[in-house]
């Protein structure tokens, strides 16, 4: 099986169902930031060393499928996965979960005083990214609004993992 279609030549591509658009289309490279934020959370979960975030991670970068996917298809009608509430709670229980080890600390970091911080906030930072793509694509798209929530609700996710994970925690100066 060969995976090249030759398709793509010219600066197209497909959508799930089948449109073509061009490559640099706001569609494209808002699912396209979402398949960079899976894999970078890939490469984060490989440097986590607590088996319950690991799972947390895989779990999550399952999920992007589901919002990527809704995001590569323009015709909603041929979406069969959608988030749902649930998503978002997983998300939000997430959050106090790490939060709350932390006791709810307040103010900035520097990012990144250990490798498997560094990693996830490199996550968090390419989540925002598709955030702000997937808000463009949303001011000429319709977007489902539970799919713009539970990316943002990732960001923060990522962050009280990330913040968790620190390995000593660097006060920003100002």
């Amino acid at each position: 099986m060969t995976i090249y279609t030759k398709t793509g030549d010219k600066g197209t591509t497909s959508l799930f169902d089948n449109k073509r658009v061009s490559k640099d289309d706001i569609r494209v490279e808002s699912y396209g930031t979402v398949d960079e934020l899976g894999t970078f959370m890939g490469l984060a979960k490989n440097y986590v060393d607590d088996e319950e975030m690991y799972d947390l991670i895989q779990n999550i970068q399952n999920k992007l499928f589901t919002v990527a996917t809704n995001l590569a298809t323009e015709d909603s009608t041929k979406v069969k996965h959608h988030i749902v509430e649930e998503d978002i709670d997983y998300l939000e229980k997430i959050i106090d979960l790490y939060m709350g080890r932390l006791n709810n600390p307040t103010g900035f970091i520097v990012p990144g005083s250990g490798k498997k911080s560094a990693h996830l906030h490199v996550a968090r930072t390419v989540c925002r990214r598709a955030e702000r793509r997937i808000i463009t694509l949303s001011k000429v798209a319709d977007i489902d609004p539970l799919v713009i929530k539970y990316v943002n609700r990732l960001s923060d996710a990522l962050y009280s993992m990330a913040r968790y994970s620190e390995e000593k925690e660097v006060p920003v100066r100002y």
